[in-house]
């Protein structure tokens, strides 16, 4: 069935309301899945986490890099001060401030190494990455913007330019996918070749492997070979190879594991799998066809895009409540203009409303808004998460707008039938936020506690 005009409107503005498929505790061990405690911690979210920006967007991508400061890669006096010097709202204010910031701490490693400080030089290229990554985040708007390109290269080189100064043995990787190669880092407790637990990390809906660091490093400290990589719609592989997002990540996740059990320095018996943001989508799709994975991190937890956005439009009343999810699609597949011209207004009166359709078209290798959603329709877990026979944790953030009141994450844990885990952060102490970010100690502690236990890692 068709929609009326009103109805397209109501679709629109619900979705504004619901990208909640992005991508994507009393104390910190102790974690409450109580809907009142969740919108508690909503409502306190919303007003300690703005810090300069009240723009949400905007406030949660500088908590994001923030975040970094756990492990050395960003400080808090740069990313404020760069932070202030943004127009609030301003996609090119926000490029044009991060990425003066990243070429300044870059020169500044230069002079550092030429000196002959190496140390010194690897703590600003590390700094230097975050930055130029940051400073690219809002450019997806125009595909063919050369900044985009050229961003991405220079805190993928700043980045490099660390790890060759730094003293964790790793490994440049290209793994085996189709006609062509994902990239990927090969991290190592050491550089005895012995065969090691594996942790495969892999990130979502707008993320890049050097992001991925700090969990690699966390890993390292706990005896874990780590392996991140780059899949279809992320990182290098949209940018460079232009090959957009894929729903059946299964077909990304076996020549990964392939790779990985043709390494002599993998425990075969021991492989996990940990997907960040939409990742806690992609990752169990992997696992759901993979027996070869032994433990499984949904990070926040994603069921089903289409399932998601079609409660919304049920509770939202109308015409269009008696939709189905196959009627959506279709309806979506046909590229309505209406659709397009609600969802563009929507973008030029909300922040984070523009980020995700801009982003949404860049990784899905589309044009319109609604050939973004009707491809993001096909990401569901709905009759495969049963399969999942891997120990898995689910985790989600009570204040977390991608996900609110966890519905995404409680749902697929509810459709697991392995032995599984749900922890619900609260934001008594920040933890609260998408994936935790801004609170890393309370992060790696659960998460890996969970997996250390399940790898036979304990000690």
């Amino acid at each position: 069935m068709k929609p009326g005009r009103a109805d397209l409107i109501a679709i629109a503005v619900l979705i504004t309301i619901v990208f909640t498929i992005s991508a994507g505790c009393t104390g910190p061990a102790q974690q409450s899945q109580d809907s009142n405690a969740i919108t508690e911690a909503n409502e306190s979210a919303a007003n300690s986490s703005s810090l300069i920006f009240a723009d949400p967007e905007f406030a949660f991508e500088l908590r994001r890099t923030l975040g970094a400061t756990y492990s050395g890669e960003a400080d808090i006096g740069e990313c404020l001060a760069t932070a202030s010097r943004i127009d609030e709202g301003d996609f090119e204010s926000w490029y044009s401030e991060w990425k003066k910031t990243a070429d300044a701490i870059r020169n500044a490693g230069d002079e550092s190494l030429a000196a002959g400080h190496n140390v010194t030089a690897m703590e600003a290229y590390y700094r230097a990455a975050t930055y130029y990554r940051t400073a690219e985040f809002f450019l997806h708007g125009n595909s063919t913007d050369p900044r985009i390109v050229e961003t991405w290269e220079k805190s993928r080189e700043a980045f490099r330019d660390a790890l060759a100064l730094d003293d964790v043995p790793y490994e440049i990787v290209e793994i085996p996918y189709e006609n062509t190669t994902l990239p990927g880092y090969f991290y190592m407790v050491d550089d005895s070749g012995a065969p090691r637990p594996l942790l495969i990390i892999q990130t979502g809906f707008d993320g890049c492997q050097e992001e991925l660091h700090p969990y690699a490093m966390e890993g390292i400290k706990r005896g874990y070979n780590v392996l991140t990589f780059e899949g279809p719609g992320q990182g290098e592989v949209i940018r460079v190879q232009h090959i957009p997002f894929r729903a059946d990540w299964e077909n990304v996740i076996e020549p990964v594991v392939d790779y990985a059990l043709n390494r002599s320095d993998v425990d075969k018996d021991r492989i996990a799998l940990w997907g960040i943001s939409l990742g806690g989508y992609l990752a169990p799709r992997g696992a759901a066809y993979d027996p070869r994975i032994t433990a499984l991190i949904a990070d926040g937890g994603t069921y089903d895009v289409g399932e998601n956005l079609l409660r919304n439009l049920q509770e939202g009343g109308g015409e269009a409540a008696n939709m189905t999810e196959e009627d959506l699609k279709e309806w979506l597949q046909t590229d309505p203009v209406e659709f397009n011209e609600a969802i563009l207004e929507a973008m030029d009166n909300d922040t984070g409303t523009r980020w995700l359709n801009e982003n949404g078209m860049f990784v899905f290798n589309v044009s319109t808004p609604a050939q973004f959603w009707a491809k993001w329709m096909d990401f569901s877990l709905a009759g495969i998460a049963e399969n999942i026979s891997c120990p898995t944790l689910v985790t989600a953030g009570a204040a977390d707008h991608f996900d609110p009141d966890a519905e995404q994450a409680e749902e697929l844990y509810d459709h697991l039938t392995c032995e599984r885990e749900l922890i619900i952060f609260s934001d008594e102490y920040g933890a609260g936020s998408h994936c935790q970010l801004g609170a890393f100690g309370q992060s790696f502690a659960s998460k890996f506690d969970w997996l250390d236990e399940k790898m036979g890692m304990k000690g």
